[in-house]
């Protein structure tokens, strides 16, 4: 008795490529508002963004070739006051940064909404959003009418900006913890403050760490400008130069700024990589 073949029921064609899924009409048309809104925006700003007069940079050759011909020949004759300065302003950011870890840490928990109660999350957030939406120069300024000239209005400035960036940061780290670990140590009839210490720290421990580096990268650079408006450092004597027109030691001195905040940077790499 020999055996009949079957026969295929279907064409199972298990190489197909699935099809797109079709955008609706709505979806397109809001696509189309949205780049016709940015390309509506660019063309509106074009005049009053000056855009036209970037031509200067080419046509203006006398004055760039003299300013070019200067910068290209730095003048490291006071290199120890300027390695001077601008250590000053990494003490700056470190100084800085670490207040605002100090501040940040009870402003993130009191920020998220799975350790804090929501009458407190609101009016912490907005506080935070407040911070952040205050630019480090214009503290700065503020800061210099309190306490004067010097590197202490750069650390002020730098630490409230920093906390309030730092808070939302760590908050949202806290919101996305895994909660059985939370759980566990309260099934331990543990109190509030044994939870966020052993159920909570220990999750967010590593990332927090990670983005106090990464702040600490954005501040070392960020208390360069504020040199500029006379919060110390490197930036002073950057500001010092340039307004004396002595660009040769205004390029020395920008290559040492770019050295330092590369070896910052790099460094600060290598520390997240091995937490991460």
């Amino acid at each position: 008795m020999s055996a009949t073949p079957m026969k295929a029921t279907g064409n199972l064609n298990l190489g197909a490529v699935p099809a797109p899924p079709t955008r609706s009409a709505a979806d397109r048309l809001y696509d189309l508002l949205v780049w016709g809104g940015i390309i509506l925006l660019l063309v509106i700003s074009f005049g009053p963004a000056e855009i036209s007069k970037v031509t200067l940079l080419f046509t203006n050759s006398e004055n760039m070739q003299t300013f070019t011909t200067r910068l290209i020949n730095p003048d490291f004759s006071e290199w120890r006051v300027y390695a001077r300065e601008m250590w000053l302003t990494v003490q700056v950011a470190i100084w800085g940064t670490c207040l605002a870890v100090v501040m940040a840490i009870p402003f993130g928990f009191m920020c998220a909404s799975n350790v804090a109660p929501s009458w407190l999350v609101w009016p912490m957030r907005r506080l935070m959003d407040f911070l952040r939406s205050v630019n480090e120069l214009v503290l700065g300024l503020i800061f210099i009418v309190a306490v004067g000239l010097g590197p202490l209005a750069g650390v002020l400035a730098i630490a409230l900006h920093t906390a309030g960036v730092l808070a939302k940061l760590f908050s949202e780290a806290v919101e996305s913890i895994d909660s059985r670990p939370v759980e566990g140590v309260r099934a331990t009839g543990a109190t509030k403050l044994h939870e966020i210490m052993w159920g909570v720290l220990p999750q967010v421990a590593p990332l927090w760490t990670s983005y106090a580096l990464y702040r600490f990268e954005s501040n070392s650079r960020s208390a360069t400008v504020l040199g500029l408006i006379g919060a110390g450092g490197i930036g002073m004597k950057l500001m010092e130069s340039m307004n004396s027109f002595q660009y040769e030691k205004t390029a020395a001195i920008g290559i040492i700024i770019v050295i330092a905040v590369t070896l910052i940077d790099m460094l600060s790499q290598a520390m997240r990589s091995r937490l991460l």
